[in-house]
């Protein structure tokens, strides 16, 4: 782990990265929505953009679930995580940073 970050504190990152990831594909989704009806877009023209929008909230929700399974096997398992939980935080807080576009 990074030096001076504990397991809880990269969980609560994890989480605020979440949710303000979550918040702003909310945001983009209504002003999408808002921009079909205001200019007359039709779904299939945009369909793309809000099915990447959605898959980003799906991605989300699959973080989330994963980080609490890990605490809730802490939870049940006091002794603190073991090394496979440990991969799958390291991996799940991985997924979380953007990869640079190959485009």
């Amino acid at each position: 782990m990074a030096k001076g970050k504990s397991l809880e504190s990269f969980i609560e990152e994890s989480i605020s990265n979440i949710r303000e990831d979550r918040d702003m594909v909310k945001y983009l989704l209504t002003d999408l929505l808002a921009e079909i009806q205001r200019a007359g877009h039709s779904h299939k023209e945009i369909g793309l953009i809000a099915a990447k929008y959605v898959e980003t909230l799906q991605r989300s929700n699959e973080q989330l679930v994963k980080l609490t399974a890990l605490i809730q096997k802490n939870v049940k398992n006091p002794e603190g995580l073991t090394q496979e939980d440990k991969k799958e935080l390291f991996d799940l807080i991985n997924s979380d940073i953007p990869k640079e576009s190959t485009g």
